[in-house]
């Protein structure tokens, strides 16, 4: 059996394996064979990587672990599962599988909470206690396929914790499920999302994997904003907004911003034009999302009849939008909630 072993072998991309493999003197191919094999195969050990020369595999055994989530507690309402997940060091994170009619979605988590720091989130509520390792992050997505038995084809990267805050991993993870020999989920079935960190913003307008950028907004001026988001202290809309036209002019790719509504704070008719001035022109689509509400915060969910009348002005103000269907409402489905409750019972 293999030791316990600090790196993980979904920590690495396939040249990352592939210059492993070269460091031992080993063939480049292996890596393929080996990516193979996890990703396609499944293997749960290595020893199960049968065309590998067993000294080779003997060395990733003590090099590599195979295994550093589990889940913990398992969630299910109408179409939507939630998953706790326990990590080595006993810390937990949260995922969300949502069925569509297009295929099965999972939102993933980047961080062990966040020190974005958002008023509304019951994460950032909870302050970061650390980064996600590449492996933690592709790992969430092979133990919920495992669980379900059915393959996920979106990945969203909106769990707990801000993916910019976690650049480098976040980025590695969609090379490795975008891979054919990885996971081989498409470029555009993958969303990164952010609350406004400019430079990471520009940074990822040069990333060369055509994935969606989605911007929580959450507020269509920056007073309001900041009261919202810490983050508009450092970032206004000026400079938010200058950086999201750099990114569309670089990646001709059309922006999503998220924007929940929270009754009698951003819901207001004057809301909904002051966010309609901001995204005229634009390449762009609003995700209206209904309010998950929870026992730690004082926001409420708008109600149906104003949730229609912000999607109605905008709409007629030819500004693409959609209203986000609800998931979870009835199992702890707001972001960081599952993980609040495991932890502080």
């Amino acid at each position: 059996m293999c030791g316990e072993r600090v790196n993980s072998i979904y920590d690495l991309t396939i040249e990352e394996m592939e210059q492993y493999f070269l460091n031992h003197q080993d063939k480049k191919f292996y890596a393929t064979q080996l990516f193979e094999w996890l990703y396609q195969k499944r293997i749960k050990k290595v020893e199960e990587a049968t065309n590998l020369k067993k000294e080779t595999r003997e060395r990733i055994c003590q090099d590599f672990s195979f295994q550093n989530i589990v889940i913990d507690t398992i969630l299910e309402g109408d179409g939507v599962k939630k998953y706790l997940f326990t990590l080595k060091d006993q810390e937990h994170i949260e995922a969300v599988l949502m069925y569509h009619d297009y295929g099965l979605s999972l939102c993933i988590s980047s961080q062990v909470g966040c020190n974005m720091g958002c008023a509304f989130c019951e994460s950032g509520r909870r302050k970061k206690v650390r980064n996600l390792a590449t492996g933690e992050m592709v790992e969430q997505i092979l133990r919920i396929e495992e669980s379900c038995q059915e393959r996920i084809s979106h990945v969203v990267v909106m769990g707990i914790g801000e993916p910019f805050d976690n650049y480098e991993n976040v980025c590695k993870m969609i090379q490795i499920i975008n891979h054919p020999k990885g996971l081989a989920i498409g470029a555009r079935h993958i969303t990164v999302s952010t609350c406004g960190l400019v430079p990471k913003i520009k940074e990822f307008s040069n990333f060369p994997y055509q994935v969606n950028l989605a911007v929580s907004l959450h507020a269509p001026n920056d007073p309001l904003r900041k009261k919202l988001m810490p983050i508009a202290k450092a970032y206004p809309l000026k400079d938010l907004m200058a950086a999201l036209d750099e990114y569309e002019k670089k990646t001709n790719r059309r922006l999503t911003f998220e924007y929940i509504l929270l009754k009698d704070v951003n819901d207001q008719e004057e809301h909904a034009k002051e966010l309609v001035s901001l995204l005229k022109g634009k390449n762009a689509y609003v995700n209206l999302i209904p309010y998950n509400e929870t026992q730690h915060l004082q926001f409420k969910r708008s109600s149906t009849i104003q949730i229609a009348r912000f999607y109605d002005i905008l709409k007629k103000n030819n500004i693409c939008v959609t209203i986000r269907r609800e998931f979870g409402g009835k199992i702890n489905a707001a972001c960081g909630q599952l993980r609040s409750i495991k932890e502080e019972v």
